[in-house]
């Protein structure tokens, strides 16, 4: 009979990036003892796509449809910070009707981006009943905003100045309904999860973070709010026209997941009052600033406005970006959603850096999980809402810093051989130049210090001109002949870990020598007739 042995050592396990509770390709590294976690570290880079770059090289309104694949689940949210940064810089007032529209369809959104953080969250701690629940009203808000924008997703419906349309004929009273229903269905949610001893035994007390600690790693949003700490750009801003609605802060004081979840569930509620009082008292006129559409376009003068006359379909107008920087932000459903711009009085973005919420609040997570069970992971990591569409797209840099360490080993004998071409090259000339007594053409540079740049250039690339009384095909192949038999030498030379020589030989240091020597003394006698160098 064989007893299995009993392994006392860590064990290392990687959850994700095709873990169904990841919420996107994220990695986690956990390193356990048991069932208790000792350390964790996430790993990014699997969803990259360059957003800042590409927003660098486009016009503000050709990066629109860009930025709803962010945060691909409050996309209203990365179209509102898109135009708010020209706005303010720019100066650009917003109609109040467009102003009203645009409350509303942040805080749908909203509701959208809570409803579908509570299904998974609640099937990653064993609960699946909520997960079909939620998808009921958040098809009735996809239905408003298919019927407002033409998209139930992927919306592109903010603009600079206003929205890109204004509200079809019925969609009000519709709006209103939804309101109403959808209160029902908030308190049918805590009737089934907030007394429920189950889930109160998973989320109560555990990823606990206090109000120096969240202050102290930059957290956001409801990550913010449930560790006591009432802080809401829509109150500490004051932008668009939230100022004019009675709402109040959702927070909680113990900082763990329940309270992160009854935040949540409030803030639905309260995102629910600011939908009725907008729409009950929303104000007509323009939904869109029209005026700026005609000032701030870049045209050509050479045209003539030829396209405003005869061409039937006008292109989308274009928005110089002032010589200035500013840094702008908004409350999105996973906290501080911002973008640094800098424009450069260009129609593109001299910089556009984002701030997504979801990427710095899950710098705390190995702080979390730390001391904790395997299973308490997707609890807090479920408490936290991430979207890597929105969190992965810092990584690039690390890509980049892992290829120039890759490549380091790789050019490091290369740059070597390239210095060594040029200093038996220079070491060459300079005999040759004593014998024959000139230093004018082989005398390049301040002291000559540019002489074995220039002869090693020459010796790699060959000039067209060949010497009369020379061997044309060894003074062709006369570069590679020398190059060659470097490589070689550097393959015979025993290098080690970390390109250390790690047995040197002097007897084949010296072959080695003389291996590259031997075809440069070959080729200077047959190159220059004149000169018959012994090495």
């Amino acid at each position: 009979m064989n007893v299995p042995a009993t392994r006392e050592d860590l064990m290392i396990v990687n959850m994700g990036p095709h873990h169904p509770s990841m919420h996107g390709v994220l990695r986690l590294i956990v390193t356990l003892d048991g069932e208790d976690v000792i350390d964790c570290e996430p790993i990014l880079g699997y969803l990259h796509r360059g957003m800042e770059k590409i927003a660098e090289n486009r016009t503000i309104i050709q990066y629109l449809p860009y930025v709803t694949r962010w945060d691909y689940l409050a996309t209203m949210f990365t179209e509102a910070i898109t135009v708010n940064a020209p706005e303010q810089l720019g100066n650009i007032q917003v109609p109040k009707r467009a102003s009203y529209i645009r409350v509303i369809m942040l805080e749908l959104s909203r509701i959208a981006s809570h409803l579908l953080w509570l299904g998974p969250f609640m099937a990653d701690i064993g609960a699946q009943t909520p997960f079909f629940y939620i998808f009921r009203e958040r098809e009735l808000v996809y239905d408003l905003f298919e019927a407002a924008t033409g998209m139930r997703m992927m919306h592109n419906y903010f603009r600079i100045g206003g929205v890109a349309a204004d509200l079809p004929y019925g969609w009000i009273d519709k709006c209103l309904d939804f309101c109403d229903y959808f209160l029902t269905g908030v308190s049918e949610y805590q009737k089934l999860i907030t007394r429920n001893p189950i889930f109160l035994e998973r989320v109560e007390g555990v990823g606990i973070i206090g109000v120096e600690e969240a202050i102290n790693w930059g957290l956001s949003g409801p990550m913010l709010r449930a560790s006591g700490i009432q802080w809401d750009l829509r109150k500490v801003d004051r932008y668009e026209c939230y100022d004019e609605f009675d709402w109040e802060v959702q927070w909680q004081k113990e900082g763990d997941s329940l309270s992160r979840y009854l935040v949540r569930i409030g803030e639905m509620v309260e995102s629910i009052k600011i939908i009725q009082q907008a729409l009950e008292g929303i104000p007509g006129g323009p939904y869109e600033n029209l005026e700026i559409r005609c000032f701030d376009r870049v045209r050509n003068p050479e045209l003539n406005d030829f396209d405003y006359r005869f061409i039937s379909k006008k292109p989308s107008p274009t928005f110089e970006l002032s010589k200035q920087e500013l840094y702008v932000r908004v409350e999105a459903p996973k906290g501080e959603l911002g973008v640094f711009l800098i424009g450069d009085q260009n129609v593109f973005p001299w910089r556009w850096k984002i701030r997504p919420p979801g990427f710095i609040n899950l710098q705390i997570l190995p702080q979390l999980v730390k001391r904790m069970k395997l299973a308490d992971i997707m609890t807090i990591l479920g408490s936290i809402d991430i979207i890597m569409g929105e969190v992965d797209r810092l990584e690039y840099l690390k890509e980049v810093y892992g290829m120039i360490w890759v490549l380091v080993p790789i050019f490091t004998p290369v740059l070597g051989i390239t210095i060594g071409v040029l200093a038996i090259v220079w070491l060459e000339r300079e005999i040759s130049a004593g014998l024959q007594q000139r230093i004018g053409p082989e005398y390049a540079g301040p002291l000559g210090i540019l002489q074995a740049l220039a002869d090693g250039t020459k010796l790699l690339f060959k000039e067209n001109l060949l010497p009369s009384r020379g061997d044309t095909r060894l003074f062709s192949i006369g570069p590679s002949i020398a190059v060659i038999s470097i490589l070689l030498s550097y393959l015979i030379i025993p290098f080690g870990s970390n390109l250390v020589l790690s047995d040197l030989n002097i007897g084949v240091f010296y072959g080695s020598l003389f291996q590259v020597l031997l075809p440069l003394d070959f080729l200077c006698q047959d190159m220059d007739p004149i000169i018959n160098i012994p090495f």
